[in-house]
Protein backbone atom coordinates (compact mmCIF):
# COMPACT_ATOMS: atom_id res chain seq x y z
CA UNK A 1 0.00 0.00 0.00
CA UNK A 2 2.87 2.16 -0.78
CA UNK A 3 1.76 4.50 -3.94
CA UNK A 4 -1.14 6.69 -2.85
CA UNK A 5 -2.90 6.40 -6.38
CA UNK A 6 -3.52 2.50 -6.14
CA UNK A 7 -5.74 1.17 -4.42
CA UNK A 8 -8.04 -2.19 -4.08
CA UNK A 9 -11.11 -1.98 -3.31
CA UNK A 10 -11.89 -5.49 -2.24
CA UNK A 11 -13.15 6.75 15.81
CA UNK A 12 -12.53 5.06 18.72
CA UNK A 13 -9.42 3.81 20.72
CA UNK A 14 -8.66 0.21 20.76
CA UNK A 15 -6.85 -2.09 23.58
CA UNK A 16 -3.22 -0.56 23.45
CA UNK A 17 -0.59 -0.79 26.02
CA UNK A 18 3.46 0.66 26.07
CA UNK A 19 4.31 -2.15 28.11
CA UNK A 20 6.15 -4.80 27.13
CA UNK A 21 4.98 -7.12 29.97
CA UNK A 22 2.06 -7.25 27.14
CA UNK A 23 1.04 -11.37 27.27
CA UNK A 24 2.05 -13.25 24.34
CA UNK A 25 -1.11 -15.69 23.62
CA UNK A 26 -0.64 -19.35 23.34
CA UNK A 27 0.34 -20.64 19.65
CA UNK A 28 -1.28 -23.80 19.73
CA UNK A 29 -1.08 -26.58 17.19
CA UNK A 30 -2.94 -25.50 13.73
CA UNK A 31 -7.10 -26.45 13.33
CA UNK A 32 -6.67 -26.30 9.83
CA UNK A 33 -7.88 -29.62 7.98
CA UNK A 34 -5.50 -31.44 6.94
CA UNK A 35 -6.75 -31.45 3.03
CA UNK A 36 -7.42 -28.29 2.88
CA UNK A 37 -3.31 -27.93 3.40
CA UNK A 38 -2.49 -30.92 1.33
CA UNK A 39 -4.20 -29.76 -1.59
CA UNK A 40 -2.79 -26.02 -1.31
CA UNK A 41 0.00 -26.44 -4.24
CA UNK A 42 -2.47 -27.52 -6.51
CA UNK A 43 -5.15 -24.70 -5.65
CA UNK A 44 -2.88 -22.17 -6.09
CA UNK A 45 -1.12 -23.46 -9.31
CA UNK A 46 -4.88 -23.91 -11.01
CA UNK A 47 -5.44 -19.78 -9.50
CA UNK A 48 -2.27 -18.54 -10.99
CA UNK A 49 -2.65 -20.09 -14.20
CA UNK A 50 -5.83 -19.04 -14.46
CA UNK A 51 -4.23 -15.35 -14.09
CA UNK A 52 -1.58 -15.30 -16.22
CA UNK A 53 -4.24 -16.06 -18.98
CA UNK A 54 -6.68 -13.39 -18.39
CA UNK A 55 -4.83 -10.51 -15.58
CA UNK A 56 -1.72 -9.59 -17.60
CA UNK A 57 0.46 -11.32 -14.90
CA UNK A 58 4.02 -11.36 -15.89
CA UNK A 59 5.24 -13.64 -13.01
CA UNK A 60 4.56 -14.29 -9.57
CA UNK A 61 5.81 -15.73 -6.37
CA UNK A 62 4.20 -17.77 -3.40
CA UNK A 63 4.92 -19.21 -0.62
CA UNK A 64 3.10 -20.39 2.72
CA UNK A 65 4.29 -21.62 6.18
CA UNK A 66 2.75 -23.99 8.45
CA UNK A 67 3.36 -25.44 11.63
CA UNK A 68 6.75 -24.19 12.00
CA UNK A 69 7.64 -25.18 8.36
CA UNK A 70 7.60 -23.84 4.87
CA UNK A 71 4.28 -25.85 3.58
CA UNK A 72 5.78 -24.50 -0.08
CA UNK A 73 7.43 -22.20 -2.06
CA UNK A 74 6.52 -21.65 -6.34
CA UNK A 75 7.50 -19.16 -9.00
CA UNK A 76 5.21 -18.64 -11.87
CA UNK A 77 5.41 -16.81 -15.53
CA UNK A 78 8.75 -15.15 -16.21
CA UNK A 79 11.11 -12.30 -14.28
CA UNK A 80 11.45 -10.62 -17.68
CA UNK A 81 8.62 -11.14 -20.70
CA UNK A 82 10.85 -10.10 -23.18
CA UNK A 83 14.01 -12.28 -22.43
CA UNK A 84 11.88 -15.31 -21.48
CA UNK A 85 13.35 -15.39 -18.21
CA UNK A 86 11.42 -17.59 -15.95
CA UNK A 87 10.54 -16.66 -12.36
CA UNK A 88 12.79 -19.31 -10.17
CA UNK A 89 10.27 -19.20 -6.49
CA UNK A 90 14.00 -20.15 -4.98
CA UNK A 91 16.03 -17.33 -6.18
CA UNK A 92 13.72 -14.53 -8.09
CA UNK A 93 13.79 -11.26 -5.89
CA UNK A 94 10.21 -9.16 -6.26
CA UNK A 95 9.49 -5.99 -4.50
CA UNK A 96 7.32 -6.11 -1.41
CA UNK A 97 6.43 -2.83 -1.39
CA UNK A 98 4.41 -1.25 1.97
CA UNK A 99 5.34 -4.97 3.36
CA UNK A 100 9.03 -3.35 3.61
CA UNK A 101 7.10 -1.58 6.41
CA UNK A 102 6.84 -4.94 8.51
CA UNK A 103 10.50 -5.17 9.19
CA UNK A 104 10.68 -1.31 9.71
CA UNK A 105 8.07 -1.83 12.80
CA UNK A 106 10.43 -4.90 14.47
CA UNK A 107 13.39 -2.68 14.33
CA UNK A 108 11.80 -0.06 16.20
CA UNK A 109 10.18 -2.43 18.71
CA UNK A 110 14.01 -3.66 18.34
CA UNK A 111 14.56 -0.32 20.23
CA UNK A 112 11.79 -0.43 22.46
CA UNK A 113 12.73 -3.31 23.89
CA UNK A 114 16.08 -2.15 24.49
CA UNK A 115 14.93 0.96 26.36
CA UNK A 116 15.69 3.43 23.59
CA UNK A 117 12.85 4.33 22.36
CA UNK A 118 9.36 4.91 24.11
CA UNK A 119 5.57 4.55 22.73
CA UNK A 120 4.07 7.43 24.58
CA UNK A 121 7.31 9.82 23.27
CA UNK A 122 6.75 12.82 21.36
CA UNK A 123 8.61 11.61 17.92
CA UNK A 124 10.93 14.57 18.26
CA UNK A 125 12.67 13.36 21.52
CA UNK A 126 14.38 11.48 18.74
CA UNK A 127 15.06 13.70 15.77
CA UNK A 128 17.51 16.42 14.89
CA UNK A 129 15.26 17.89 12.98
CA UNK A 130 11.70 19.36 14.42
CA UNK A 131 8.05 17.85 13.34
CA UNK A 132 5.20 20.81 14.14
CA UNK A 133 2.73 20.24 16.89
CA UNK A 134 -1.26 20.33 16.02
CA UNK A 135 -2.62 22.74 18.45
CA UNK A 136 -0.37 21.53 21.00
CA UNK A 137 -0.38 17.98 20.75
CA UNK A 138 2.78 16.15 19.20
CA UNK A 139 3.04 13.53 17.38
CA UNK A 140 4.09 10.27 19.30
CA UNK A 141 5.61 6.89 18.78
CA UNK A 142 2.52 4.80 18.85
CA UNK A 143 0.44 7.36 16.03
CA UNK A 144 3.14 6.29 13.77
CA UNK A 145 2.82 2.65 14.41
CA UNK A 146 -1.23 3.52 13.78
CA UNK A 147 -0.79 5.44 10.93
CA UNK A 148 -2.71 8.22 12.61
CA UNK A 149 0.04 11.31 12.57
CA UNK A 150 -3.18 13.51 11.37
CA UNK A 151 -0.54 14.15 8.33
CA UNK A 152 -0.87 14.42 4.39
CA UNK A 153 -0.12 12.14 2.10
CA UNK A 154 2.50 12.82 -0.06
CA UNK A 155 3.62 11.60 -3.39
CA UNK A 156 6.94 12.36 -5.74
CA UNK A 157 9.32 9.87 -4.12
CA UNK A 158 9.17 7.31 -6.76
CA UNK A 159 11.78 7.62 -9.55
CA UNK A 160 13.84 5.54 -12.50
CA UNK A 161 17.18 6.31 -12.19
CA UNK A 162 19.32 6.48 -9.02
CA UNK A 163 21.09 9.51 -10.26
CA UNK A 164 17.23 10.91 -9.07
CA UNK A 165 17.35 10.08 -5.78
CA UNK A 166 17.50 12.10 -2.40
CA UNK A 167 18.81 10.33 0.48
CA UNK A 168 15.65 9.59 2.56
CA UNK A 169 17.05 11.75 5.84
CA UNK A 170 17.35 14.46 3.44
CA UNK A 171 14.21 13.51 2.04
CA UNK A 172 11.70 13.50 5.05
CA UNK A 173 12.93 17.08 6.23
CA UNK A 174 12.58 18.43 3.58
CA UNK A 175 9.30 17.48 2.93
CA UNK A 176 7.67 17.45 6.31
CA UNK A 177 3.51 16.55 5.48
CA UNK A 178 1.01 19.58 6.16
CA UNK A 179 -0.76 18.73 9.69
CA UNK A 180 -4.55 18.61 9.22
CA UNK A 181 -5.71 17.01 12.49
CA UNK A 182 -4.65 16.17 15.68
CA UNK A 183 -2.73 12.86 16.25
CA UNK A 184 -4.24 9.10 17.32
CA UNK A 185 -7.64 10.38 16.32
CA UNK A 186 -7.92 9.48 12.72
CA UNK A 187 -5.84 6.89 10.90
CA UNK A 188 -4.81 8.03 7.13
CA UNK A 189 -2.04 5.63 6.20
CA UNK A 190 1.47 7.61 6.01
CA UNK A 191 4.23 6.68 4.79
CA UNK A 192 6.56 9.51 5.71
CA UNK A 193 5.17 8.66 8.76
CA UNK A 194 7.00 4.87 8.36
CA UNK A 195 10.00 6.52 6.83
CA UNK A 196 10.74 8.93 10.00
CA UNK A 197 9.71 5.37 12.36
CA UNK A 198 13.06 4.43 10.09
CA UNK A 199 14.95 7.27 10.74
CA UNK A 200 14.49 6.70 14.82
CA UNK A 201 15.65 3.56 14.52
CA UNK A 202 18.74 4.80 12.88
CA UNK A 203 19.36 7.83 15.24
CA UNK A 204 19.29 5.90 18.33
CA UNK A 205 20.76 3.13 17.34
CA UNK A 206 23.79 4.78 15.44
CA UNK A 207 23.42 2.70 12.53
CA UNK A 208 22.52 3.35 9.24
CA UNK A 209 18.87 1.77 8.54
CA UNK A 210 20.06 -0.66 5.57
CA UNK A 211 23.11 -1.78 7.42
CA UNK A 212 20.55 -2.26 10.84
CA UNK A 213 17.81 -3.81 9.30
CA UNK A 214 20.83 -6.66 7.54
CA UNK A 215 22.56 -7.05 10.91
CA UNK A 216 19.86 -7.28 13.53
CA UNK A 217 16.71 -8.78 11.63
CA UNK A 218 18.01 -10.37 8.59
CA UNK A 219 21.53 -12.10 8.87
CA UNK A 220 20.22 -13.37 12.30
CA UNK A 221 17.30 -15.14 10.31
CA UNK A 222 19.11 -16.47 7.40
CA UNK A 223 17.54 -13.79 4.74
CA UNK A 224 20.35 -13.50 2.53
CA UNK A 225 18.62 -12.34 -0.63
CA UNK A 226 16.84 -8.94 0.77
CA UNK A 227 18.05 -6.02 0.94
CA UNK A 228 16.78 -2.25 1.59
CA UNK A 229 19.64 -1.13 -1.16
CA UNK A 230 19.12 0.85 -4.09
CA UNK A 231 20.85 -0.11 -6.51
CA UNK A 232 20.61 -3.38 -5.85
CA UNK A 233 24.20 -5.37 -4.73
CA UNK A 234 25.14 -6.95 -8.32
CA UNK A 235 24.76 -10.28 -7.02
CA UNK A 236 21.34 -9.61 -6.49
CA UNK A 237 20.42 -7.70 -9.26
CA UNK A 238 21.28 -10.41 -11.20
CA UNK A 239 17.97 -12.48 -10.08
CA UNK A 240 15.71 -9.32 -9.61
CA UNK A 241 12.22 -9.87 -11.44
CA UNK A 242 11.55 -6.71 -13.86
CA UNK A 243 8.48 -4.55 -13.46
CA UNK A 244 6.40 -4.56 -16.64
CA UNK A 245 3.93 -2.23 -18.56
CA UNK A 246 0.84 -3.28 -20.50
CA UNK A 247 1.69 -1.67 -24.11
CA UNK A 248 -0.52 -2.64 -27.30
CA UNK A 249 -1.95 -5.90 -25.72
CA UNK A 250 2.01 -6.47 -24.79
CA UNK A 251 4.13 -6.93 -21.38
CA UNK A 252 7.14 -4.80 -21.98
CA UNK A 253 9.95 -5.15 -18.93
CA UNK A 254 10.37 -1.69 -17.18
CA UNK A 255 13.56 -0.10 -15.96
CA UNK A 256 13.76 -0.40 -11.84
CA UNK A 257 11.96 1.93 -9.98
CA UNK A 258 13.86 3.51 -6.89
CA UNK A 259 11.99 4.32 -3.83
CA UNK A 260 14.92 4.82 -1.46
CA UNK A 261 14.05 8.25 -0.59
CA UNK A 262 11.17 6.83 1.60
CA UNK A 263 13.54 3.72 2.23
CA UNK A 264 11.74 2.14 5.74
CA UNK A 265 8.62 2.53 4.19
CA UNK A 266 9.19 0.21 1.10
CA UNK A 267 12.46 -0.07 -0.79
CA UNK A 268 13.08 -3.72 -0.04
CA UNK A 269 14.18 -6.69 -2.49
CA UNK A 270 13.77 -9.95 -1.18
CA UNK A 271 13.00 -14.10 -2.40
CA UNK A 272 10.23 -15.43 -1.23
CA UNK A 273 11.97 -18.19 0.61
CA UNK A 274 13.17 -14.90 2.88
CA UNK A 275 9.75 -13.94 3.73
CA UNK A 276 8.96 -17.31 4.04
CA UNK A 277 11.69 -17.06 7.25
CA UNK A 278 10.79 -13.43 8.17
CA UNK A 279 6.97 -15.09 8.91
CA UNK A 280 8.41 -18.43 10.78
CA UNK A 281 10.40 -15.91 13.20
CA UNK A 282 7.40 -14.15 13.76
CA UNK A 283 4.67 -17.29 13.95
CA UNK A 284 7.77 -18.47 16.33
CA UNK A 285 7.49 -15.24 18.90
CA UNK A 286 10.70 -14.06 17.79
CA UNK A 287 13.13 -16.62 16.91
CA UNK A 288 13.95 -18.78 13.98
CA UNK A 289 16.40 -21.79 14.08
CA UNK A 290 18.15 -20.53 17.81
CA UNK A 291 18.12 -17.03 16.53
CA UNK A 292 16.05 -14.38 18.17
CA UNK A 293 14.99 -10.90 17.05
CA UNK A 294 12.33 -9.91 19.03
CA UNK A 295 10.95 -11.56 22.62
CA UNK A 296 7.54 -13.56 22.34
CA UNK A 297 6.07 -10.27 24.19
CA UNK A 298 7.29 -7.86 21.93
CA UNK A 299 5.60 -9.85 18.98
CA UNK A 300 2.50 -10.22 20.74
CA UNK A 301 2.34 -6.42 21.19
CA UNK A 302 2.93 -6.21 17.64
CA UNK A 303 0.34 -8.39 16.56
CA UNK A 304 -2.23 -6.75 19.37
CA UNK A 305 -4.99 -4.17 18.43
CA UNK A 306 -3.75 -0.21 18.84
CA UNK A 307 -6.29 1.66 17.12
CA UNK A 308 -9.28 1.81 14.87
CA UNK A 309 -11.03 4.20 12.73
CA UNK A 310 -14.54 2.91 13.97
CA UNK A 311 -15.53 0.23 16.58
CA UNK A 312 -16.96 -3.12 15.04
CA UNK A 313 -14.66 -3.11 11.84
CA UNK A 314 -10.57 -4.08 11.84
CA UNK A 315 -8.01 -1.58 12.71
CA UNK A 316 -3.99 -1.38 12.79
CA UNK A 317 -2.33 -2.96 15.44
CA UNK A 318 1.12 -1.73 15.98
CA UNK A 319 2.33 -1.34 12.47
CA UNK A 320 0.83 -4.16 10.90
CA UNK A 321 -2.94 -4.01 9.68
CA UNK A 322 -5.50 -6.10 10.68
CA UNK A 323 -6.96 -8.64 8.14
CA UNK A 324 -9.24 -10.31 10.57
CA UNK A 325 -10.90 -9.73 14.00
CA UNK A 326 -11.31 -13.15 14.84
CA UNK A 327 -12.20 -16.54 12.92
CA UNK A 328 -8.95 -16.89 12.67
CA UNK A 329 -7.40 -13.39 13.78
CA UNK A 330 -5.36 -12.65 10.86
CA UNK A 331 -2.52 -9.70 10.99
CA UNK A 332 -0.37 -8.62 7.85
CA UNK A 333 0.52 -5.93 5.45
CA UNK A 334 -0.05 -5.46 1.60
CA UNK A 335 2.10 -3.21 -0.55
CA UNK A 336 1.97 -1.86 -3.73
CA UNK A 337 4.42 0.02 -5.91
CA UNK A 338 3.46 0.81 -9.74
CA UNK A 339 5.08 -2.56 -11.06
CA UNK A 340 4.56 -5.04 -8.00
CA UNK A 341 1.88 -6.02 -6.04
CA UNK A 342 2.52 -7.93 -2.97
CA UNK A 343 0.77 -9.25 0.40
CA UNK A 344 1.63 -11.17 3.64
CA UNK A 345 -1.03 -12.31 6.06
CA UNK A 346 -0.56 -14.44 9.02
CA UNK A 347 -2.72 -15.93 11.74
CA UNK A 348 -0.88 -16.47 14.77
CA UNK A 349 -2.95 -19.05 17.05
CA UNK A 350 -3.24 -21.02 13.26
CA UNK A 351 0.39 -20.66 12.98
CA UNK A 352 -0.37 -20.22 9.43
CA UNK A 353 1.24 -16.94 7.10
CA UNK A 354 1.38 -16.77 3.24
CA UNK A 355 3.55 -14.12 0.90
CA UNK A 356 2.74 -13.01 -2.29
CA UNK A 357 3.83 -10.87 -4.78
CA UNK A 358 3.06 -10.10 -8.44
CA UNK A 359 4.58 -7.83 -11.59
CA UNK A 360 2.62 -7.44 -14.46
CA UNK A 361 0.17 -4.61 -15.76
CA UNK A 362 -2.28 -3.11 -14.17
CA UNK A 363 -4.82 -6.10 -13.72
CA UNK A 364 -1.80 -7.53 -11.97
CA UNK A 365 -2.70 -5.80 -8.58
CA UNK A 366 -5.76 -7.24 -9.19
CA UNK A 367 -4.79 -10.74 -9.20
CA UNK A 368 -2.96 -10.48 -6.06
CA UNK A 369 -6.10 -9.11 -4.56
CA UNK A 370 -8.10 -12.37 -5.76
CA UNK A 371 -5.38 -14.61 -5.22
CA UNK A 372 -4.70 -13.71 -1.26
CA UNK A 373 -8.71 -13.54 -1.31
CA UNK A 374 -8.41 -16.78 -2.49
CA UNK A 375 -6.32 -18.61 -0.14
CA UNK A 376 -8.47 -17.24 2.65
CA UNK A 377 -11.73 -18.23 1.84
CA UNK A 378 -10.44 -21.64 0.83
CA UNK A 379 -7.80 -22.11 4.25
CA UNK A 380 -10.01 -20.12 6.77
CA UNK A 381 -13.38 -20.14 5.37
CA UNK A 382 -16.67 -18.14 6.95
CA UNK A 383 -20.46 -17.84 6.46
CA UNK A 384 -22.21 -15.47 5.38
CA UNK A 385 -23.15 -12.49 8.47
CA UNK A 386 -27.08 -12.84 8.96
CA UNK A 387 -28.99 -10.00 7.34
CA UNK A 388 -30.33 -6.77 9.02
CA UNK A 389 -34.19 -5.82 8.52
CA UNK A 390 -34.71 -3.64 10.72
CA UNK A 391 -35.32 -0.28 9.83
CA UNK A 392 -31.88 1.72 9.12
CA UNK A 393 -30.90 4.22 6.02
CA UNK A 394 -27.20 4.94 5.40
CA UNK A 395 -26.44 8.28 4.53
CA UNK A 396 -25.89 8.34 0.54
CA UNK A 397 -23.27 10.24 -2.08
CA UNK A 398 -20.02 10.46 -2.59
CA UNK A 399 -17.16 9.94 -0.28
CA UNK A 400 -13.47 10.92 -0.59
CA UNK A 401 -10.66 9.25 1.10
CA UNK A 402 -9.13 10.84 4.29
CA UNK A 403 -5.68 9.71 2.58
CA UNK A 404 -4.35 12.17 -0.01
CA UNK A 405 -2.13 15.08 -0.79
CA UNK A 406 -4.15 17.83 0.68
CA UNK A 407 -1.69 20.55 -0.94
CA UNK A 408 -3.11 19.89 -4.39
CA UNK A 409 -6.82 19.96 -5.34
CA UNK A 410 -9.38 17.33 -5.10
CA UNK A 411 -9.62 14.93 -7.78
CA UNK A 412 -13.75 14.47 -7.62
CA UNK A 413 -13.31 11.45 -10.22
CA UNK A 414 -11.15 9.31 -7.11
CA UNK A 415 -14.48 9.98 -4.74
CA UNK A 416 -16.27 6.79 -4.13
CA UNK A 417 -20.06 6.96 -4.66
CA UNK A 418 -22.69 5.01 -2.57
CA UNK A 419 -26.49 4.46 -4.22
CA UNK A 420 -29.26 2.49 -2.76
CA UNK A 421 -30.09 -0.54 -4.88
CA UNK A 422 -33.19 -2.48 -3.03
CA UNK A 423 -34.13 -2.67 0.41
CA UNK A 424 -30.94 -3.11 2.67
CA UNK A 425 -28.58 -3.20 -0.96
CA UNK A 426 -26.20 -0.39 -1.28
CA UNK A 427 -23.79 -0.38 -4.10
CA UNK A 428 -20.11 0.88 -4.04
CA UNK A 429 -18.58 2.48 -7.24
CA UNK A 430 -15.05 2.84 -7.45
CA UNK A 431 -12.38 3.10 -10.14
CA UNK A 432 -15.30 2.19 -12.65
CA UNK A 433 -16.19 -1.01 -10.82
CA UNK A 434 -19.48 -1.52 -8.62
CA UNK A 435 -19.61 -3.81 -5.78
CA UNK A 436 -23.05 -4.68 -3.92
CA UNK A 437 -23.24 -4.73 -0.06
CA UNK A 438 -26.48 -6.17 2.10
CA UNK A 439 -27.11 -5.18 5.54
CA UNK A 440 -25.93 -6.65 8.28
CA UNK A 441 -26.32 -4.10 11.15
CA UNK A 442 -27.91 -0.63 11.49
CA UNK A 443 -24.90 0.97 10.01
CA UNK A 444 -22.97 -2.38 8.58
CA UNK A 445 -23.21 -3.85 4.88
CA UNK A 446 -21.35 -7.13 4.19
CA UNK A 447 -20.15 -7.78 0.43
CA UNK A 448 -22.26 -9.35 -1.99
CA UNK A 449 -20.09 -12.12 -3.07
CA UNK A 450 -22.12 -13.68 -5.83
CA UNK A 451 -21.23 -17.56 -6.32
CA UNK A 452 -17.64 -17.32 -4.39
CA UNK A 453 -18.24 -19.24 -0.93
CA UNK A 454 -16.02 -19.23 2.15
CA UNK A 455 -15.17 -15.60 1.84
CA UNK A 456 -13.42 -13.29 2.46
CA UNK A 457 -16.06 -11.02 2.46
CA UNK A 458 -15.56 -7.60 3.28
CA UNK A 459 -17.54 -4.87 5.19
CA UNK A 460 -18.46 -1.76 5.54
CA UNK A 461 -19.45 0.60 8.41
CA UNK A 462 -21.42 4.07 8.25
CA UNK A 463 -20.77 6.35 11.08
CA UNK A 464 -19.75 9.80 12.33
CA UNK A 465 -22.26 12.27 12.78
CA UNK A 466 -24.47 15.14 11.04
CA UNK A 467 -22.08 17.19 10.57
CA UNK A 468 -19.06 14.70 9.17
CA UNK A 469 -20.33 11.57 7.81
CA UNK A 470 -18.28 8.76 7.52
CA UNK A 471 -17.61 5.17 5.83
CA UNK A 472 -14.77 2.93 6.41
CA UNK A 473 -13.96 -0.81 4.49
CA UNK A 474 -13.12 -3.84 6.35
CA UNK A 475 -10.54 -4.15 3.60
CA UNK A 476 -8.79 -0.45 4.38
CA UNK A 477 -8.48 -0.46 7.76
CA UNK A 478 -5.90 2.16 7.27
CA UNK A 479 -7.81 5.04 5.80
CA UNK A 480 -11.70 6.25 6.27
CA UNK A 481 -13.88 8.08 3.36
CA UNK A 482 -15.78 11.43 4.27
CA UNK A 483 -18.98 12.67 2.94
CA UNK A 484 -18.38 15.08 0.15
CA UNK A 485 -21.36 15.57 -1.48
CA UNK A 486 -24.87 14.08 -0.86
Amino acid sequence: ILMPWIRALTCAALACSSSLAFAAPPRPAPAVQADRLAGLPDFVDGVVAGQIASRQVAGAVVTVVADGRVLFTRGYGFANVAKQVPVDGARTLFRPGSVSKLFTWVALMQQIEAGKVDLDADVNRYLDYRIPDFNGAPIRVRDLMSHSPGMSDLGGFLFDSPDKITPYQQWIKAHIPQRLWAPGTEIAYSNYGAALAGYIVERVSGEAYPDYVERHIFAPLGMTSTTFREPLPPALAARMADGHKWVDGQLVPKPYEYLSSIMPAGSASATAPDMARFMLALLGGGALDGKRILSAQSVALLESDLYANVPGLPGMAHGFLVERQAGPRMVGHAGNTVDFHSDLVIAPERNIGLFISFTGGPESGIARTELRNALIGRLFPQAPAPRYTGKSAPVLGSYRANRRDYSAPPEPENDIKVEASGAHIVTVTAAGRKTAYEQIGPAEYEEITGARAGGPYDRIKFFGDSQDPRLSFASMPYETFHLVKP
